[in-house]
């Protein structure tokens, strides 16, 4: 074992356990429980100097540093290193993964979680603000099942990145993503 592992007395690894924030189609549990098979404890909270932007052409939102800008969303606690793994697949390149400072709504404690930055920061496709309501109402059904397909090739030997799995489903049976 690692000199970084630890382990319990009787030598099986310890789990540990990450706060991820989420501000996009994982605020919505139906969307969490496909992807981890639980909907994990949560709690409102602030990401204080980023902006949330809608993507041309996608119904997922991205989040970058913005001064004077925040960004309203919630904490999963409890996250495992394998669940860990699968948002990292889920989220895909579009995506990096960073530690941020947020702020709890209800206590204003602050604390360190895990989120996921938009990789392209000069992206010309990034505009306006993306609205979680306007999106459970007009694309999540369509995102649950795209999710679902997500998770089902994830089980495959032989499985696509989340990006291609996005593309496909938007565009078969004549359906595309929004472009605006």
């Amino acid at each position: 074992m690692s000199a970084s592992a630890s382990a319990n007395p009787v030598g099986v690894p310890v789990q540990h356990h990450h706060n991820v924030f989420v501000y996009g189609s994982l605020l919505a549990d139906d969307v969490v429980k496909v992807l981890l098979k639980r909907v994990p404890p949560s709690s409102s909270a602030i990401l204080h100097s980023f902006h949330r932007f809608s993507i041309k052409g996608r119904v997922y939102p991205a989040i970058l540093p913005v001064e004077n800008k925040k960004v309203t969303g919630k904490v999963l606690f409890g996250i495992t290193n394998p669940e860990l793994d699968i948002l990292d697949t889920f989220e895909d390149v579009e995506y990096e993964r960073r530690t941020v400072e947020v702020s709890l709504m209800d206590s204003s404690e602050k604390l360190q979680a895990h989120t996921y930055v938009w990789s392209d920061k000069n992206d010309p496709n990034l505009y306006g603000v993306w609205d979680f309501e306007e999106w459970k109402r007009v694309h999540m059904n369509d995102f649950i099942k795209m999710t679902t397909g997500f998770v089902e090739e994830l089980e495959q030997p032989e499985s696509k990145p989340r990006v291609a799995t996005y593309e496909s489903f938007y565009n078969q049976d004549g359906q595309n993503p929004p472009t605006s």
